[in-house]
């Protein structure tokens, strides 16, 4: 039997809270090199402006922007030491060996849904799978240790170009649908916290402009405190500009609040 739909996923900030794990990855190596830590809010600023899904690249601009924006001396790292050192504060190891001597912020994750969900979304005939700009350690990390899905449709860091370029996307949808991605395949969804992940879907309908292309938004884990309300809204207005179809309130409620996703083919 067919499914009735295909949900993909991103994973930073919807399957898992990285507020204490990237997001402070890119404070660290940012304040390393310019001696300027950037703040949240900072960081969200940036991310909204939808190009910069690459936390290595957001970082480097970051100081770009600092050293420039301040009339300062200081030199910019290259890429590659940058990432050396990003990888540092985040892995705190070798990403390629085992994580049990990884000693970085990965250890300070905190997940945000469980496995059952993906066994719900199964028996409602649902297909799902993982669209991340996270590196294949972390993401794998993540998925396999962490919320035990031995074996995950996966496109990560690498295996595609960065968001908001739809191929990843559009190459993981592919290989999931029964049918051709076009008019008489199942609508097909994708969940993200970012400007760079609505667009994503925006790009990819521009592609194929016959297929049910449908753009899930959640803002990140940090704004969902109560005292952080007014700017969960300014950043979910954010989100809903740049061509989100619906707006996720919580993971906790993910599947009452996309119940009838399906249901009008």
């Amino acid at each position: 039997m067919n499914n009735i739909g295909l949900i993909l996923f991103d994973i930073d900030g919807v399957i898992r809270d990285v507020t204490n794990s990237y997001r402070m990855a890119i404070q660290e190596t940012v304040n390393y090199f310019s001696e300027w830590r950037p703040s949240i809010e900072d960081i969200d600023s940036i991310k909204s402006e939808g190009c910069w899904n690459n936390d290595w690249d957001l970082s480097l601009e970051m100081i770009n922007r600092h050293v420039q924006n301040n009339h300062l001396s200081s030199s910019v790292p290259t890429r590659k030491i940058l990432i050396e050192c990003f990888e540092n504060f985040y892995f705190g190891g070798d990403p390629n060996h085992d994580s049990s001597e990884w000693s970085g912020f990965i250890k300070n994750e905190t997940l945000l849904v469980k496995k059952t969900l993906f066994d719900e979304l199964t028996q409602r005939r649902i297909g799902w799978g993982f669209v991340s700009g996270a590196e294949l350690p972390s993401a794998k990390f993540v998925l396999e240790q962490r919320l035990g899905l031995s074996t995950s449709p996966l496109i990560s860091m690498g295996e595609a170009p960065d968001k908001p370029d739809p191929t990843g996307f559009i190459s993981l949808s592919s290989k999931l649908s029964k049918l051709p991605l076009g008019i008489s395949n199942s609508p097909i969804a994708y969940i993200g916290d970012t400007v760079a992940d609505v667009k994503t879907v925006i790009n990819a309908r521009i592609k194929i402009p016959d297929q049910k292309f449908i753009s899930l938004a959640i803002a990140p884990p940090h704004l969902h405190v109560d005292s952080f309300l007014e700017k969960r809204l300014i950043y979910e207005a954010e989100l809903r500009k740049a061509g989100a179809d619906l707006i996720i309130k919580s993971m906790d409620n993910f599947k009452k609040e996309t119940v009838n996703l399906f249901a009008n083919k």
